[in-house]
């Protein structure tokens, strides 16, 4: 098969959730599946490391689309042209967006929906597109994957698509998330939080990840509770980011709030083995990476109880209702205080995060491009 790839998340330092599933799913399929071409559209200029295997071909397709407008131009202009050019048997798109100008067979993976239920967490323009778009493209998608028995239930109910259409592709947990020694915690508090513990944060900067109000919940947690425990926050700004500024800003303990911006996975993987434990309580999540690597790290884990992170955390998580900032601060406390309950979570995270392997994910993600490929044509 030719199989043409949506890769423009791959960009170097700066992969996020999709980008990861993209960077780890695709790096062992091209090389699982040497008898096949993989085709990869680049909007900007690639770093070489994306290109996996010698039957990947690298193409960049420009403009870069950093806007609705050229979303749209790229998806149906730019890459039917490239799939009729290459002859494509399929498109993968890793991040969900298709085309649809082509008759070509497209496997998107939609990770979540949250925009049709928080569309005011996205720019105008960028809600309104995903909104009338992303159903459009479930509807003509030759098969759709998704990353939670969560995620495919939302879309079944939200756009009315056929139960049999949709796989579930779990995100994995990489080898190198593993706990680390007591003297790469010392260096690492040292690091970034001037030698304390800490609680942490992984993800983007984003109004649905709910840190403005993680950061009024630890401002309640420290003046409640006489310990001197950070808060670190590790992500990137996406957008809409001013709410956290300004929550920031008012706190009572704002100097013991380190925001990182985004780290090199050797530096995640040190912060993230330091934590006393992440916090985590997004209001919409398809998966939740970090809850995974945490428990792989041996990090105990305080996160939401809505949407797919129940599914994901199992028993091995201490759940709180994202809204509530009591409950927050007091799951902190618990954690804080009570070693016992610290190694319960340790222990059970251990059991809970072998259900999830990247190499499990590629193979289902091939198996999702079999069902395609046998599929009727559109």
């Amino acid at each position: 098969m030719v199989i043409v790839v949506n890769t423009r998340l791959l960009q170097k330092g700066k992969l996020e959730g999709i980008g990861w599933f993209s960077f780890e799913t695709l790096s062992r399929m091209t090389r699982n599946h040497p008898e096949h071409q993989f085709i990869f559209l680049f909007d900007r200029p690639y770093d070489d490391s994306f290109i996996f295997s010698e039957n990947v071909k690298p193409v960049v397709v420009p403009p870069p689309t950093r806007h609705p407008f050229l979303w749209f131009f790229w998806f149906e202009v730019v890459v039917p042209f490239m799939l009729k050019k290459y002859k494509a048997d399929l498109f993968l798109s890793p991040d969900g967006y298709l085309s649809l100008s082509t008759d070509v067979k497209q496997l998107a993976v939609i990770h979540d929906i949250n925009f049709a239920h928080r569309p005011k967490d996205l720019p105008w323009l960028a809600s309104k597109y995903c909104n009338h778009y992303f159903p459009k493209f479930a509807r003509h998608a030759t098969r759709i994957a998704t990353v939670s028995n969560y995620s495919k239930e939302d879309i079944l109910r939200t756009w009315q698509i056929e139960p049999g259409k949709i796989d579930v592709i779990y995100n994995g947990v990489n080898s190198r998330d593993t706990a680390t020694s007591e003297k790469e915690k010392d260096y690492a508090r040292q690091k970034y939080a001037d030698g304390k513990p800490y609680f942490l944060f992984i993800g983007s900067l984003h109004p649905r990840k709910n840190i403005s109000g993680l950061l009024l919940a630890y401002d309640f947690f420290r003046a409640s509770v006489k310990q001197d425990i950070k808060m670190v926050i590790v992500g990137g700004e996406m957008f809409k980011t001013a709410g956290i500024a300004k929550t920031h800003e008012a706190m009572q303990f704002k100097n013991d709030v380190v925001f990182t911006g985004r780290l090199t996975v050797d530096d995640l993987h040190q912060v993230l083995g330091a934590a006393l434990a992440l916090v985590f309580v997004p209001f919409f999540e398809g998966f939740g990476i970090p809850v995974v690597e945490a428990m792989a790290a041996d990090v105990p884990v305080i996160c939401s109880n809505t949407t797919s992170l129940p599914e994901v955390g199992g028993d091995a998580v201490l759940y709180v209702d994202p809204h509530n900032r009591e409950q927050i601060k007091e799951a902190m406390t618990q954690v804080s205080e009570d070693e016992f309950l610290r190694t319960k979570l340790i222990e059970k995270g251990r059991e809970q995060q072998q259900k999830f392997s990247w190499d499990q994910s590629a193979e289902r993600l091939w198996e999702s491009i079999e069902k395609c490929a046998v599929s009727d044509p559109l």
